[in-house]
């Protein structure tokens, strides 16, 4: 990396070797919330293609594992903690770097919110606490308690954040195991009060249900493989960073799947595609509907591996807003303060505290307007999530462009795959545009200016993107002086992939 890339010199750095590659695999894993990830889209995606769910979970993951492979590769050769912003600056130019970080930070802004809020609903409702749960105060009241628990958290140390976050994934993945193995105990005993199936190996065709309802299905099952990269923006702080946190990237989409295919499987098994399908609206408290039903008075485990879920994934999502927030600032990309490092603990408190504040925010306005209007505000998720992943993705090919004819591997894992994984990936922004140009596919039901409220909050959100960067760009304008290159050789070849 060339110095004059690399930013003003900093009074602190980030802390190297702070945590090893398991630390990096549960992070990741974490922060795509797994247990509240299935529960949310398993219900609208068994009412789309029925018993073909699994199928579904299945095809989502592809695009997920060849956008992997490109953080891979790209951290191979950059270990930024900006990953998507630093390797699209150097691949594609500054403008379209800049739009990818600020994609990167604003999903974490409009979840970090849900995530808690869902944390605190089920850990009440797993201790008993239902009127607690059902009192819009004490619950924001306590979700705002919790985010700032957690960025304190994220700011003490990632030592201190990973011991957190492997605590919580034992917790997540034993709850998860121990209702998988009881569905389908009761589905072959015969036990279960619903119009239970035994599994099937057809169940993994995704396109049993047929194209129109396959492509619904995607729009819903991609995104919930979402935020294993947190993995690979802790990349400055992983032991071997040029190759540790891209493999915890990868294996954690792998393992996502496994654990997504026996949920699904388990889930449709026990309670049959009618139910599921009838109670597609309730979103993730489908599993607070089974878990009685599957667990009899055991249920507060199912409630939770939901809580453990949401409340890991709240630390977790904060971690590559602020990351990127930190390198876009020394890249002169935003305003120097947002750079600083804790002279003690060696994190980016101020981007981080920053990021829990603005998240704080939005999560407490939003829910002013209505309930409906925050679930509005995470479907629009899709349309950033999309874009920066796609971005990433074409990134790799051409960052990489004079290298791909190399070998096989190179060609298929460094240039093929992430640009078909890119392809994927714009064809589903493309179609989440359409469906959400029409009022009737949100939560709300509602029309802000003739659009569905999803699709307004993606644009009001990209529109403010682009106005602070041509602001910035008069403000300053060494950032937008970097150049598209190509990787170093030397770094291409110096280790073995």
């Amino acid at each position: 990396m060339s110095k004059d890339l690399a930013g003003p010199a900093q009074s602190a750095t980030l802390k190297p070797d702070a945590i090893g590659f398991v630390d990096a695999l549960v992070i990741g894993l974490n922060a795509t919330s797994p247990a509240y990830s299935v529960a949310a889209v398993i219900g609208p995606i068994v009412a789309l293609v029925g018993i073909y769910a699994p199928g579904v979970l299945f095809a989502s993951f592809v695009p997920m594992l060849f956008i992997a492979s490109a953080f891979y590769y790209l951290n191979k050769v950059d270990q930024d903690c900006g990953t998507t912003f630093s390797w699209v600056t150097r691949a594609l130019g500054p403008w379209t770097g800049w739009l990818g970080g600020w994609a990167i930070t604003m999903t974490g802004v409009l979840v970090v919110g849900s995530l808690a809020d869902v944390a605190v609903s089920f850990g009440l409702l797993a201790v008993g606490l239902d009127s607690w749960a059902d009192n819009t105060f004490v619950r924001q009241l306590l979700t705002v308690v919790l985010i700032l628990v957690m960025t304190a958290l994220c700011v003490i140390g990632t030592e201190l954040s990973a011991k957190v976050q492997n605590v919580l994934i034992l917790a997540q993945v034993a709850f998860l195991l121990v209702f998988v193995i009881v569905a389908l105990y009761r589905v072959y005993a015969g036990t279960t009060s619903f119009a239970s199936i035994h599994p099937s190996a057809a169940w993994l065709n995704p396109f049993g249900a047929g194209g129109a309802a396959l492509t619904s299905g995607l729009l819903l099952g991609v995104f919930i493989y979402w935020g294993w990269e947190s993995a690979v923006n802790l990349t400055e702080e992983v032991e071997d960073s040029a190759t540790a946190p891209g493999k915890a990237g990868v294996w954690s989409t792998i393992i996502l799947l496994v654990t997504y295919l026996s949920v699904g499987f388990a889930v449709v098994a026990f309670a049959g595609t009618a139910y599921l399908a009838e109670n597609a609206g309730e979103e993730e408290f489908i599993f607070a509907l089974l878990a009685r039903k599957v667990m009899g008075g055991w249920d507060w485990i199912v409630l939770l591996a939901v809580a453990t879920s949401a409340l890991a994934s709240t630390q977790t999502t904060i971690i590559p807003a602020s990351r990127t927030a930190l390198s876009m600032a020394r890249r002169h990309a935003l305003p120097a303060h947002f750079g600083r490092i804790n002279p003690r603990f060696r994190t980016p408190d101020v981007s981080t505290w920053w990021v829990a504040a603005i998240a704080i925010a939005w999560y407490l306005v939003v829910n002013q307007i209505s309930e409906n209007a925050l679930f509005d505000s995470l479907t629009a998720l899709s349309l950033l999530i999309s874009f920066y992943y796609a971005l990433t993705g074409v990134a790799c090919a051409v960052y990489y462009r004079r290298h791909l004819t190399e070998s096989v591997k190179s060609f298929l894992l460094i240039g093929l795959g992430p640009l078909i994984g890119s392809g994927l990936l714009t064809w589903l922004l493309v179609r989440s545009v359409i469906d959400m140009s029409d009022p009737a596919n949100s939560y709300s039901g509602t029309s802000w200016f003739g659009l569905g409220p999803p699709l307004v909050i993606g644009i009001c959100i990209s529109a403010a993107g682009v106005v602070l960067m041509v602001v910035w760009r008069f403000r300053s304008s060494v950032f937008w002086a970097e150049r598209r290159g190509v990787v170093d050789p030397e770094l291409v070849h110096g280790k073995e992939s």
